[in-house]
């Protein structure tokens, strides 16, 4: 098993539950990558947030989903939640930490600490190295899958010191109330919108570097990125009013930044859809002139790098197993018109190299999954899968009507010319059938994933 992230975790969670000895690799703290700071299993890079854990949104589905598969990362998320309104959000460390405790702790999991190049000649192995994959391991990936590798490039948004807010002028609230209200906001006028956006677009951004093709995820788009859209793009994006009235007022403001805690201690707040390339001085020229953060003290700044991923549709299949561009097993389903077809023209075939594990599987961020759980998610699959295998049992791809079937399915059969990084939505599900407003037919496309999902652990699916 190397990478000891998110993926990683759950694959050697996975495949140790099951009885099998797996030995996990993970290089730091050995060798650092541009986005980590500590030798921890899964510490998070970017946000503390697991998205929405709202009844009727995609993201909770597949939280529901893991929970049913037994996934450590559920488990740790519990343990170190912290207020964030509808969504699941964790305190970092106490989450790392839990996780990095429980993986070191299993009978069945040896932890290995260092960099490996290329997997272990005839052993079964599963790369989930991430976004962040070290250039010896990229290059022995691009030689074995023998097609080209794609790169996107993600954004990080500031980390604030609490002591440093101005707490008279940001206020409680939750998007509409929901949830607990674990977020300042920062309201502000349309005079103060728009200096701050003229401010926004006029700031020294990070030059590009090894930044050769600057393709930019959708769902991790830079604000200067986003707000250069149109003046008024954040006022319907990171900056939307909608839902979070002034309660000293009751009025709604022009446009309003939110922060989210993001410890137990409620000492740090991360500045909501705030990924940027912008260079540190001006992340704190610029961001203090939101209200509230006039003084604001940045524990971290915003960063940008390279993220790195397959193209799966090329080379795996709906178990996340290399197969190669020809072989493919594991079934599409139906995908109801939802995917592109797969053209018919093959890629590339994979040319030999000179030590090959025996089976070989990829889970996390580097299949083309975006999100800290949907990679953990792909990790409990690919060990899944590697568990049957290794004693000689069948497994079959999860149910489409699932999130974790539906991603399965998205990286393994998309239209390979086009592939780019998914993260988990009812898009991908196939459609409800039911005439009715949108919160209801997701609703009950929840209803019908949980219900797919416990049909499928009992055998009867």
């Amino acid at each position: 098993m190397i990478g000891g992230g998110f993926a990683g975790v759950e694959a050697a969670w996975a495949l140790a539950e099951a009885g099998v000895r797996v030995s996990l690799a993970e290089m730091r703290p050995v060798k650092m990558t541009p986005a980590h700071k500590t030798g921890d299993l899964a510490e998070l890079v970017c946000s503390n947030s697991f998205k929405s854990d709202a009844p009727a949104a995609a993201s909770h589905l597949l939280k529901e989903e893991m929970r049913r598969m037994g996934s450590i990362t559920m488990r740790g998320a519990e343990t170190s939640k912290v207020p964030a309104g509808a969504a699941l959000a964790v305190d970092r460390d106490t989450f790392a930490h839990f996780i990095t405790d429980a993986i070191e702790g299993h009978p069945n999991i040896t932890l290995i600490r260092g960099e490996i190049t290329e997997p272990p000649a005839g052993l079964p192995t599963i790369i989930a190295t991430g976004p962040l994959t070290s250039d010896a391991l990229s290059a022995y990936i691009a030689t074995r899958i023998g097609t080209d590798y794609l790169y996107f490039h993600d954004a990080i948004a500031p980390t604030i010191e609490a002591d440093s807010i101005d707490l008279d002028r940001v206020y409680h609230a939750s998007r509409y109330d929901k949830g607990d209200g674990g977020y300042l906001n920062c309201a502000m006028t349309q005079d103060e919108y728009y200096t701050f956006l003229d401010a926004l677009l006029a700031a020294e951004r990070v030059e590009g570097h090894d930044f050769e093709n600057m393709h930019v995820f959708e769902g991790c788009m830079p604000i200067e990125e986003m707000a250069s859209r149109g003046r008024e793009t954040l006022t319907f994006g990171p900056l939307k009013p909608v839902g979070l009235n002034d309660p000293r007022t009751g009025k709604r403001a022009y446009a309003v930044a939110q922060l989210r805690q993001e410890n137990l201690a409620a000492t740090l707040y991360g500045l909501v859809g705030f990924q940027t390339r912008l260079k540190f001085p001006e992340q704190k020229r610029v961001f203090r002139m939101l209200p509230g953060l006039e003084n604001a003290e940045f524990a971290q700044y915003g960063a940008m790098h390279r993220n790195t991923y397959v193209n799966s549709p090329r080379v795996l299949d709906a178990t996340l197993r290399f197969v190669g561009p020809h072989e493919r097993e594991g079934g599409n389903g139906d995908l109801s018109g939802i995917l592109s077809p797969r053209p018919s023209v093959p890629g590339p075939q994979a040319p030999a190299v000179s030590q090959q594990p025996s089976v070989l599987y990829f889970a996390g961020q580097i299949v083309g999954v975006e999100g800290y759980v949907e990679s953990a998610a792909t990790g409990i699959v690919a060990g899944r899968a590697l568990a049957a295998q290794l004693k000689g049992e069948s497994f079959r791809p999860l149910p489409p009507q699932t999130i974790l079937g539906a991603l399965c399915r998205y990286v393994a059969f998309s239209d390979p010319e086009n592939f780019q990084p998914m993260n988990a939505c009812f898009g991908i599900l196939p459609p409800s059938g039911l005439k009715a407003k949108k919160l209801v037919r997701h609703a009950a496309m929840v209803e019908r994933g949980i219900a797919a999902m416990e049909r499928y652990l009992r055998g009867r699916e």
